[in-house]
């Protein structure tokens, strides 16, 4: 007996215009794949550091950089570009992310939070901040939000909400824009909602914002991350308009 095939069991050769198809998605998915992977790694290269980024000074933005008129420990820098020098000491050292209670209140070179890039940034300017913290904390207590019962010298300088409201009483409060880019100076300090604190670099990106000093136990601790959350508080610490008997140095 013979058998027709019916015209379902008849396979048609696809036409040009579907081999092409074919051969686009063959090419492109491979493309595509290789183009994600490439992406992702110049991601991670940036965030862990293998490459380095290029950044400008304010000079390349006809920024006028400001600086101190207090050289606190006399050594011939202001007291800004100290600051960023002590937070970049911070940063390049890359202690490990550990707030653990201390006992004395200093943690080791080796370790540290977000507020321990601060005070070793004012230690740079000869500054015991720890010290005026406590001091002004003793003073007025109920200004602090995070005090917790009696003073306590071992963590309250270390506490974002305290040095937050430290830099609110002793400092000059300046611009949460973003977009004012001359008006963020290095060693600015800037606070984002109570629970993150950094300073600002001189280094900045292509657009003129700065780059961020701070450690949220991320690879790099100098980076163009100053937009990281919404910033609740943008200082700038002037000694000359502080009174003497507030400003406690360092002792080695």
């Amino acid at each position: 007996m013979e058998i027709k095939n019916s015209s379902e069991d008849i396979i048609r050769p696809k036409s040009h215009k579907g081999r092409r198809l074919d051969l686009i998605v063959k090419v492109m998915i491979p493309v595509l794949i290789v183009c994600i992977i490439g992406f992702l790694f110049y991601q991670a290269a940036f965030y862990f550091g293998w490459v380095a980024p290029k950044y400008y000074d304010a000079a390349h933005f006809g920024i006028e950089t400001v600086h101190s008129g207090v050289d606190f420990n006399n050594n011939g820098i202001d007291d800004y570009a100290d600051f960023v020098l002590g937070a970049r000491k911070d940063a390049k050292n890359h202690p490990r992310y550990d707030p653990s209670y201390i006992e004395g209140g200093y943690p080791p070179d080796d370790a540290g939070v977000c507020a321990d890039v601060i005070w070793r940034a004012f230690k740079e300017a000869g500054y015991c901040l720890k010290d005026m913290i406590d001091k002004d904390i003793a003073d007025n207590t109920g200004l602090y939000p995070r005090v917790q019962g009696d003073p306590d010298p071992n963590i309250d300088f270390r506490r974002v909400p305290n040095l937050k409201a430290y830099f609110e009483r002793f400092a000059l409060s300046l611009t949460t824009d973003l977009n004012r880019i001359a008006e963020w100076q290095p060693g600015d300090i800037v606070v984002y909602g109570t629970k993150h604190i950094g300073l600002v670099s001189d280094r900045r990106n292509k657009n003129g914002r700065p780059y961020l000093i701070h450690n949220a136990g991320q690879p790099v601790r100098e980076e163009d991350g100053l937009d990281r959350g919404e910033i609740s508080g943008h200082f700038r610490f002037d000694a000359s308009r502080i009174a003497k008997e507030n400003l406690i140095a360092f002792l080695k």
